[in-house]
């Protein structure tokens, strides 16, 4: 199972999102989304993040270069999965439910409470305004486009979003990180955290992680 620790970091509430990559960069954890769990995708973009934490928010800086680039949805609560997009699941210890945090590379997000891939009860629209998105690409709509591309994004998700009471942290949580574009000319699946499943199937808490808050 794989670990990380998340380095407690509150100047991030202090200064604006814009402001912060610098220090995400050189002070927050680094780790890379590297495993191509199935042999029938096997394009591995270069994809890691960057996360740190403070009271009461999660902070994720993705970054990403690779063949082909992707954003065709621009409302929150759509499949940005079919775009090129990141993604952070997670659960608590002791809880069968999990939560779904995904994001396009213009910061489109897609997020829910789950139970299963088929069982979700998504956030509502103002739950999901509350997550910060800071993409490094211009947040409009656009058909794929071919060639080496390379981007960013950082999210800032609060834990109330995450089920978690900020005055109340637990020592750790589960989760996996995953970098995907399944509606594109180089589709892939990769994770951070491995799965063995014989298909590609990212909604499996089996296989989540050990994040230390």
């Amino acid at each position: 199972m794989k670990r990380l620790n998340v380095p407690f970091l509150p100047v991030l509430d202090v200064l604006d999102v814009t402001s912060i990559e610098p220090i995400l960069e050189t002070r927050s954890q680094r780790e890379y989304i590297t495993c191509a769990n199935w042999e029938a995708y096997p394009y591995k973009p270069i994809a890691a993040f960057n996360i740190a934490r403070t009271d009461t928010n999660l902070y994720l800086r993705f970054s990403v270069m690779g063949n082909s680039l992707k954003a065709s949805f621009e409302e929150d609560g759509s499949p940005v999965y079919q775009d090129s997009c990141v993604e952070f699941f997670m659960r608590k210890e002791g809880e069968r439910r999990y939560r779904n945090f995904e994001f396009n590379c213009i910061g489109t997000c897609d997020a829910a409470v789950r139970l299963s891939r088929d069982e979700a009860s998504p956030l509502t629209g103002e739950e999901m305004r509350r997550i910060i998105r800071y993409p490094s690409i211009k947040r409009e709509v656009f058909g794929e486009r071919k060639g080496i591309h390379a981007w960013s994004l950082i999210v800032v998700i609060p834990f109330e979003l995450m089920g978690i009471e900020p005055d109340h942290l637990p020592e750790k949580i589960y989760g996996n990180f995953y970098k995907c574009a399944d509606n594109t000319e180089n589709p892939h699946f990769l994770s951070w955290s491995p799965i063995d499943l014989p298909e590609p199937n990212f909604h499996c808490p089996e296989f989540f992680g050990e994040i230390y808050l």
